[in-house]
């Protein structure tokens, strides 16, 4: 159990079998021809952002250190692996012994990323890091989607905060990740129990339009609320007429009611009648929450709007209209023969269609200008020039097998604070364009 992302209080199932069949099938025929155990460096990284978009955000690194501390062929994976003949006795032999004993480096999370950028690195023999591709990629891919969706969303709402509840618009365990991931991009609580429970955070939630339906009137269910949740809570005000309710709430709940959400309707004109209406009524201190199929395109035209806060759900959790990121996981080196002191030599894939790969185990830095404001993201193989090396961006992940960057979630909630204040301003604009830093690369 991480002290970072406490998982629920049950064991933890094995990660093994989040993944491809081909990784196994690689595994048994590279154990036959000798070369499973060369040191091999496994890289990933994306060859371009999402279209349109400025940056990326790393978000589930935390979740990939998970998987792999819990990717274990225990004897339930190894029965069904042999029943299926999937693998030949002597990879499954090999199977059980499984653990990852190898180094992994990468951009914390929390940071941003550009095309080319080794977002993870893994170095080990080609048996043990050929086996958490697609787990890997599984979790990067989704997280660091739903984390760019909210960071743009999260600037355009300009320090108003944000609520994730898009859980019934997605896979449940996939809306468990994406609220960790939403929380790292900025906003700043989930209706989501789950992601509260296991990731420790703060959860939001009152009534839906049902509760409202379900009383004889309004002004019934509306009591009920405030009786039972006191006259801070948030009160719906768009079931039937939104004038009427906010009358009918401020004389239920008085001064000191807490909020009221409107769900549909034209937002920007509602709120601002809502505002009236509620100072009027005494009511100045009583937020305004909205809510509707929001994106980062409507909350920005809201921004002249009397709103405090903002629920988003569908828009989010599908990342915006991205909901990969398209990264791969390649081999860049391996070593050319078995041991621990055989030299790399950097291999690449090279084939049409723009899916080339540069060869090689990179560095990354992002250097800056004399104002400290990032002007470039440079990737390159051997040495770091030594006037770039105090920007290193890879940083220890696990060592040895050992994880060494546990972290709380606010850490990486706050490195892409720091990180996206870091880039230029026209990182901030919502209008499509190309990556705010070009992607140098130097090669030894």
């Amino acid at each position: 159990m991480s002290a970072a992302d406490p998982w629920l209080p049950v064991a933890v199932p094995s990660t093994a079998l989040f993944t491809d069949r081909y990784e196994l099938t690689m595994l048994q025929a590279a154990l036959r021809s000798g070369a499973a155990h060369r040191r091999s460096v496994f890289e990933v990284f994306t060859r371009r952002l999402p279209e349109g978009r400025r940056y990326g955000v790393v978000a589930g690194t935390g979740r990939v250190l998970d998987a792999v501390e819990n990717f274990r062929f225990d004897e339930n994976v190894l029965e069904f692996l042999e029943r299926e003949r999937v693998v030949d006795a002597p990879t499954l032999e090999w199977l059980a012994g499984y653990r990852f004993r190898g180094d992994i480096h990468g951009y914390a999370e929390g940071e941003v990323y550009f095309p080319g950028s080794p977002v993870l690195q893994v170095e080990s023999t080609f048996a043990e890091a050929v086996l958490l591709e697609t787990v890997i990629l599984s979790i990067l891919n989704h997280d660091s989607a739903i984390a760019a969706a909210a960071s743009r969303m999260t600037v355009a709402a300009a320090g108003r905060p944000l609520m994730e509840m898009g859980a019934r618009r997605t896979h449940e365990l996939g809306a468990v990740a994406a609220s960790r991931a939403a929380y790292v991009g900025g906003f700043v609580s989930t209706s989501n129990l789950a992601a509260g429970f296991r990731y420790g955070l703060p959860t939001i939630g009152t009534s839906a339009h049902a509760f409202t339906l379900l009383h004889d009137c309004e002004r019934a269910a509306f009591t009920a609320q405030v009786e039972s949740l006191g006259r801070g809570t948030t009160l719906l005000v768009d079931t039937y007429d939104v004038a009427t309710a906010v009358r009918a709430a401020v004389e239920i709940a008085g001064p000191e009611l807490g909020s009221v959400r409107i769900d549909s309707g034209d937002l920007l004109l509602l709120a601002h009648r809502v505002r009236q209406q509620l100072d009027d009524l005494g009511a100045k201190d009583t937020r305004i929450v909205v809510t509707s199929d929001l994106d980062e395109y409507a909350i920005a035209s809201l921004a002249a709007a009397p709103v405090d806060a903002y629920g988003v759900g569908t828009s989010l959790v599908t990342g915006s209209g991205h909901p990969t990121c398209a990264m791969v996981y390649k081999l860049v080196a391996r070593a050319t023969a078995d041991g621990a002191d055989a030299p790399l030599v950097p291999v690449a894939k090279k084939s049409m269609g723009g899916k080339n790969s540069v060869g090689g185990r990179k560095w990354a830095v992002r250097r800056t200008d004399s104002d400290g404001v990032a002007e470039a993201e440079v990737i390159g193989t051997g040495e770091v020039p030594a006037e770039l090396a105090g920007a290193r961006l890879l940083v220890p992940l696990v060592r040895g097998g050992e994880i060494v960057a546990r972290e709380p979630i606010e850490a990486a909630r706050d490195r892409h604070v720091s990180a996206r204040a870091g880039l230029p301003l026209s990182a901030t604009q919502l209008s499509r364009g190309e990556p705010v830093l070009p992607t140098e690369y130097r090669h030894d």
